[in-house]
């Protein structure tokens, strides 16, 4: 099956490529590790204009309508440049909860809030349960068993990743009604697209820091091992990539039936997963013990990776719903 993005998708994806690559992005994470958040929420804002929050929002609440498929090529752009914030629980899973409190009572104009570039941040308890970056977000929600429940910050501590507070939120009322499997699938299909940006990012720094570097009058470029090794990363990010779109395509192809498309979202997720640390581990023995300082650009990158290494369901979580999947295929084609 052949599978190409619509050039207007990659439009778009240029886009915010184009706006994010002329904002000084290192600047930018370091004010918000510091506390400043000014600068990246209102960078955020900036996104948003582009459509990018939007992507997902129905047409009907100011939104795109537009499906998984281009929310993660957004959502990779947004990892290159190693966006600070809860970009995923924003543009991935906040949409579908807005949509689930369309009906509610009271519930005023969430998905266009989301639309216009409100920032929310989610917690799903058995899989997910620490909430990102709470005290910026405009929502907080817990999600479990099926329900949606407004969710009270507090708690916060910095995660690995210096640009990223987590909490572990105190559920409040409940809300809506909404299939926890959907929101984990958005969530780490999301966080996969994240990965994957920032996996090609880092791949990209080390090969220019190989470019520029020398030991023993040579470049480091030149030596066969250290190829070797860049072009493992380079394979490993580019065989994770279809399964990407696969894991988008299978949610954008079956919007009422969220299990169908549990196997592909977590293959995707563990693939892209293991090809990012694999770029960062190849990009820390590159750069050498300056690649992790606070001075060094690339520990920005390396440190987010880490970090969302487990967001929405470690590899292993991921792994069994694969294995499970499988297997239950299995059970059924055989009876």
């Amino acid at each position: 099956m052949d599978f190409a993005i619509d050039p207007d998708i990659t439009d778009f994806a240029a886009s915010i490529d184009s706006l994010l690559g002329k904002s000084d992005m290192p600047s930018v994470i370091r004010s918000w590790a510091a506390g400043d958040t000014a600068p990246g929420t209102a960078l955020w804002g900036h996104v948003a204009e582009t459509g990018a929050a939007a992507l997902l929002v129905d047409e009907e609440s100011g939104g795109a309508g537009a499906t998984s498929v281009e929310a993660v090529v957004a959502l990779e752009v947004l990892g290159r440049h190693a966006v600070p914030g809860p970009v995923v629980e924003s543009v991935m899973v906040a949409p579908r909860i807005a949509t689930a409190l369309g009906g509610a009572p009271d519930a005023g104009d969430v998905a266009g809030e989301i639309a216009a570039g409100a920032l929310a941040s989610v917690a799903a308890p058995r899989v997910s349960p620490l909430a990102p970056d709470a005290d910026v977000a405009r929502f907080v929600w817990v999600v479990d068993d099926d329900e949606v429940f407004t969710g009270t910050a507090g708690g916060f501590r910095r995660s690995v990743d210096r640009a990223r507070t987590v909490t572990t939120p105190t559920r409040g009322d409940r809300v809506a009604a909404h299939s926890t499997v959907d929101l984990v699938n958005h969530g780490a299909l999301g966080t996969a697209a994240q990965l994957l940006g920032l996996g090609t990012a880092m791949l990209d720094m080390s090969v220019e820091y190989a470019k520029q570097r020398k030991q023993y009058g040579k470049l480091i470029g030149e030596y066969q091992g250290l190829k070797h090794q860049l072009a493992d990363v380079a394979i490993a990010l580019e065989m994770a990539r279809p399964l990407l779109w696969a894991g988008a395509l299978a949610i954008a192809e079956n919007p009422g039936d969220p299990d169908a498309a549990v196997r592909d979202v977590s293959a995707a997720r563990v693939a892209v997963a293991d090809a990012a640390y694999l770029s960062a581990r190849t990009a820390l023995q590159v750069h050498g013990a300056i690649g992790y300082t606070l001075e060094h650009d690339l520990g920005l990158w390396l440190t987010k990776t880490r970090a969302l290494q487990t967001a929405w369901g470690t590899q292993s979580f991921h792994r069994g719903r694969v294995f499970e999947a499988i297997t239950s295929g299995a059970t059924e084609a055989a009876r």
